[in-house]
């Protein structure tokens, strides 16, 4: 073992290596934060931030609600499951209202634990968010049936609600679509985020998806705010329906919530590493081939594909 007074005498400190003091240090960091420090004011408490981890955990709790028997306990009986079913929907209400509160008041400013008007607004987006659940477990059920029908490797419909990403993300989104629709701030991102760190598919919740939606394998799909997807609609791996370019107002800074992003009308399919990008239309029935660039709106029918590949020979060099 070494000398203890060998340790000591070695040590160097950070005057001597010439390093700035801690103390030195901290007060840079809090005196010029450039706006990524929330200081407590009078009105507004730290506390009034959602939580990431319980809504990650509420997420993961309207799963087993909305697949029961999948998520959660996967022992229910018909009986059971009614109680299941209330007894989770009961504490994920609980959850989501304190937690759309929170969202309410970091907007307003105010401290969340005495705003009555967020409170309030906070109970009625929990309840129209109650309603609307049955619209999305039907949603997702068609995006069940279209993954498995889409897939010819899906063994069942089962094995696309346990194993595929695609449905983990879309399940995301559309619990999230309807927390943006009821204008939720901070919360609905916090939700698809979450979703697109895990399976690499980044939907925005702000976009509009219809019925039996299929994104086969869905590694690196980014799919736009302004963004409208038809019924039946498939799409690969790498596709993104993104903007072509970002209008600035008077100070130079990107306009907000304008109309940027393509529309998709039913039973498209657009196939891996397509680049959709501004206020096109892609028709109904088309097909977009991989890895095509487009910018420009198609009819009904269509079939993009990029220009056919040509091979050469060429003989001692000739033609380099």
């Amino acid at each position: 073992m070494g000398n203890p007074s060998n340790s000591k005498t070695n040590a160097v400190s950070c005057t001597e290596m010439n390093f700035p003091s801690l103390s030195e240090v901290v007060e840079s960091l809090c005196h010029a934060n450039d706006g990524l420090s929330r200081r407590a004011s009078k009105k507004q408490s730290r506390s009034v931030l959602p939580s990431r981890d319980l809504l990650i955990e509420m997420v993961e709790s309207l799963r087993s609600v909305l697949f029961p028997g999948y998520f959660g306990s996967s022992d229910l009986s018909d009986e059971s499951m009614r109680f299941y079913v209330g007894c989770t929907l009961d504490r994920v209400l609980r959850t989501m209202q304190e937690q759309i509160k929170r969202g309410l008041c970091f907007t307003c400013g105010e401290d969340a634990t005495h705003c009555p008007k967020c409170e309030k607004d906070a109970f009625r987006v929990t309840c129209e968010f109650l309603n609307a659940l049955p619209h999305v477990r039907h949603l997702l059920a068609t995006d069940v049936q279209a993954a498995y029908e889409g897939d010819p490797a899906a063994t069942s419909p089962d094995e696309t609600i346990f194993c595929y990403p695609g449905l983990l993300a879309i399940t995301n989104y559309r619990i999230a679509h309807e927390l943006h629709r009821l204008k939720v701030p901070l919360i609905p991102r916090i939700i698809t985020e979450h979703a697109h760190s895990i399976t690499g598919i980044d939907i925005h919740p702000g976009a509009e998806i219809g019925e039996k939606f299929f994104m086969d394998h869905g590694t690196g799909v980014v799919i736009g705010e302004t963004t409208i997807i038809g019924d039946r609609v498939r799409i690969y791996q790498g596709v993104t329906l993104g903007a072509k370019s970002f209008p600035l107002d008077e100070q130079g800074k990107p306009i907000k919530g304008i109309l940027r992003h393509p529309v998709v009308e039913d039973d498209v399919v657009i196939y891996s590493g397509a680049t959709l990008l501004g206020r096109i239309t892609v028709g109904r029935g088309s097909s977009v081939g991989g890895n095509v660039w487009l910018t420009h709106s198609v009819p009904p029918d269509s079939k993009i594909t990029q220009a056919n590949a040509q091979e050469h020979s060429f003989a001692h060099g000739e033609g380099i």
